[in-house]
């Protein structure tokens, strides 16, 4: 049967290159329905995959907005309201027409529309080789767990866990049906349905040859490592601790922890998809580069100094720290951001690959899951294996605070912190006159959702009143 596919909606990204998600990424837009039938061939399965990881790269998601949401709500991180971004995700004024809640709700539902594209495609009608067929399989596993990170994005962001009360998920769209009008699911509905996909998708990757498909030496595509490294943050969030630990062990050894020596370079430019460390990245590179509307824009006094280190996070470095030289003071205000090649997100244009996932995050994971009921002995070699390599001594042993500092020391401006402080049950920090109103820890839907004729989709509470 065919499908109408309203293609301006997907902004379909394909790449130029049918062997590796590279910088040669291509976006094509049309602003017009077409008849698409369904997908026929391991290129347009690639394609479709390709154009997910496109969505996740544009500036209203990894490649800027939803990192700094996590980190202008936090203890490390603040917004100093330059340029005038995030003022109002910041001071907790956002309405439900607002530009940052609008934009990146769509962005995370364009990518899910796309994953949904692949995962419902009939393999018996891909044409080609066993082979060919083959990697169609494995491409539907990786469109599995794309499409879980994408409901895990936006469950943080726009589900009621962590509202007085609160009960409800996020719509759960599985098949592309522009039309469709559907509730949101539960709190409960919507986690099961992230840990189903993730399931799925690890059970297809690894069912197929994933070694001739995406070797995990491609660090541009969700390789099995890279799903299982996803998997390990989502049970984290969740408290699946035994989850964790198991995710911890299979991937423990497989990558290293980047050295005092090298740490700076892992997050340059020049390696992109290289560094020791790195398990997943969004290729992003010049020919693709963001510009202005790149995360490093928001983080360099040089761009729109927006965002800023705190000063407890600064303070909470000792003297020996190497992590220390990458945060950087300009007027009276730290940022971790900029353009004497150090710190985190330093090109100028914006080229540097969106780092989602690297070794070090996996450790501390690990660190926080055997805490809480494994191995105390494990929790401390983890740890040290980071702190070691940052210009520290090692210690005897680890307990949750030291693992919560660590956490905001080694992953600063990552895009963590908001969901570190939440699952902990940590009190997350407002400005000064923000609203203590706890309903509004959750963004609103987007008007342009609930207003819809007959929508089902029940609004946040706390806004537009």
């Amino acid at each position: 049967m065919n499908k109408f596919i309203k293609i301006g909606l997907l902004s379909l990204g394909v790449a130029t290159s049918t062997i590796a998600c590279s910088d040669d990424f291509v976006e094509r837009e049309f602003y017009q329905d077409v008849e698409q039938a369904p997908l026929q061939t391991t290129q347009e399965m690639q394609a479709f995959v390709r154009g997910v990881y496109s969505s996740m790269r544009a500036t209203a998601y990894y490649g800027a907005d939803f990192l700094a949401f996590s980190e202008v709500r936090s203890d490390e991180m603040y917004s100093t309201l330059a340029g005038g971004y995030y003022q109002n995700v910041y001071n907790y004024t956002m309405l439900s027409n607002d530009p940052y809640t609008v934009t990146t709700y769509n962005q995370i539902y364009t990518a899910i529309a796309k994953a949904n594209i692949v995962i419902n495609t009939d393999l018996a009608g891909i044409q080609g080789t066993s082979q060919d067929k083959a990697y169609a399989k494995f491409a539907q596993g990786q469109a599995y767990g794309l499409r879980a990170i994408a409901f895990f994005d936006a469950y943080r962001l726009y589900g009621q866990k962590y509202i007085p009360s609160g009960t409800l998920g996020i719509v759960l769209p599985t098949k592309y049906d522009p039309k469709a009008l559907m509730p949101r699911a539960t709190i409960a509905q919507t986690e099961a349905q992230i840990d189903s996909d993730f399931t799925k998708a690890l059970q297809v990757m690894t069912a197929t040859d994933a070694a001739n498909y995406s070797p995990e030496s491609n660090k541009t595509e969700l390789s099995v490592n890279a799903l299982k490294g996803m998997m390990s943050r989502y049970y984290l969030y969740k408290g699946d601790y035994a989850k964790v630990r198991s995710l911890t062990t299979e991937l423990y050894g497989k990558y290293t922890v980047a050295s005092a020596a090298l740490l700076q370079t892992t997050f340059n430019f020049v390696m992109n998809g290289a560094a020791p460390n790195s398990i997943f990245e969004l290729a992003v590179g010049t020919n693709a580069s963001l510009s202005t509307g790149s995360y490093r824009q928001r983080l360099n006094p040089l761009g729109y100094a927006n965002i800023a280190v705190s000063p407890a996070a600064f303070n909470s470095y000792t003297a020996t720290d190497i992590r220390k030289n990458l945060i950087t003071t300009s007027g009276g205000v730290r940022y971790i951001s900029n353009n004497n090649g150090t710190g985190k997100y330093t090109n100028t244009v914006g080229a540097d690959n969106i780092r989602m996932l690297r070794y070090e995050e996996i450790l501390l994971n690990g660190v926080e899951a055997e805490l809480n009921g494994g191995s105390a002995t494990k929790a401390r070699d983890y740890y040290n294996e980071i702190i070691t390599n940052r210009g520290l001594a090692a210690v005897g042993a680890v307990d949750m605070q030291m693992l919560k500092d660590e956490r905001r020391r080694e992953l600063l401006g990552e895009g963590l912190r908001q969901w570190d402080l939440r699952r902990w049950g940590d009190a997350v920090p407002r400005p000064l006159g923000a609203s203590t109103d706890q309903r509004l820890n959750a963004f609103p839907i987007p008007r342009g959702e609930t207003d819809l004729a007959n929508s089902p989709i029940v609004s946040n509470p706390g806004y537009d009143n």
